[in-house]
């Protein structure tokens, strides 16, 4: 029987303090418009159309939200890009792995250090487990934050109204867990996760992760993609010496409940492609658009241009 201190969420008020969901709402309905009609390069005004908001707002949005223009985010999220991260894939990630979990090589941009609870933790579904959870706008929607005593266990987004069905969805990963609700405890993990100027190597994000051995291992490997490249599920299979599992490679990816942190969203197809991903294509064309925005820096780099 699974124990629930509360489980109901109550829909964020409007206000000042929920900029970012605003934000996130009208970026969400732009990436939709530019997915679908990127090998045109539409104009910033079909765009902004798209997502009822001015040229203007579109372009002051994106910056703020990106640190890139909408020219220069469409051409983050075109296949063509998305390729091109793949074109060093092979060589990064083994970069990555080289440098090892921690200590002055580490390439992981977050900083995060992490455990993996025992096997028999998982196997009893969180039984004897306390974890707390709160909801937290982001860049990228309401975040579902769920943590232990030891670190963040859980990472989950939803759209406006999907938060209990999203939430639901984390909870039966570990059914016999306790849940209790304390927004003000992972509030502050949700600041640390989203807050690029808090990413700082001498004080780093504690991951608590909660599987299977294997997918322990895969997710240990998406940990270690650096910011702004891409791997795919071969390379992935093939750094943890199963080079024909990448099926069940693209399994554990898509159960990985600690998203954004344990980057997922950087695995694409062989081909370059933005394969699926458990928080919806949008949401993930979206993070790759914003991480392009924090490596290049504040209209910096070879994407500069304007709209």
């Amino acid at each position: 029987m699974m124990n629930l201190a509360l489980t109901n969420h109550h829909p964020v008020k409007p206000g000042p303090q929920n900029a970012a969901l605003r934000d996130y709402d009208s970026v969400r309905r732009a990436i939709a418009f530019i997915s679908e009609n990127w090998r045109r390069q539409p104009e910033i005004e079909a765009i902004a159309d798209a997502a009822s908001v001015t040229p203007d707002e579109l372009h002051h949005l994106f910056r703020r939200w990106a640190g890139l223009t909408p020219k220069a985010f469409m051409q983050a999220l075109t296949l063509d890009h998305a390729k091109s991260l793949l074109r060093d894939s092979a060589s990064v990630l083994d970069a990555a792995l080289d440098s090892g979990l921690s200590g002055p090589g580490r390439l992981h941009d977050l900083f995060v250090t992490h455990e993996a609870m025992s096997p028999g933790e998982w196997k009893t579904g969180g039984a004897g487990m306390t974890l707390r959870y709160g909801f937290h706008p982001s860049p990228f929607g309401t975040a579902i934050v769920i943590a232990t005593e030891r670190g963040l266990a859980g990472l989950a987004f939803a759209d406006p109204g999907d938060e209990p069905a999203a939430f639901a969805d984390m909870r039966r990963r570990w059914p016999h867990a306790t849940y209790v609700a304390d927004a003000a405890e992972t509030a502050r993990l949700a600041q640390r996760i989203f807050d690029p100027g808090l990413w700082q190597k001498d004080q780093p994000l504690r991951v608590v992760l909660i599987g299977t051995d294997f997918e322990v291992r895969v997710w240990e490997t998406l940990l270690r993609i650096p910011m702004g490249r891409a791997a795919t599920y071969s390379d992935v299979a093939q750094s943890i010496a199963r080079p024909k599992a990448s099926r069940a490679v693209g399994a554990a990816v898509g159960r990985n409940p600690v998203s954004f942190v344990v980057p997922c969203h950087r695995v694409l197809g062989k081909s370059g492609a933005l394969t699926g991903y458990h928080w919806g294509i949008t949401r993930k064309q979206a993070m790759l658009g914003w991480e392009a925005g924090q490596v290049q820096g504040p209209m910096q780099g070879p994407m500069q241009g304007a709209i």
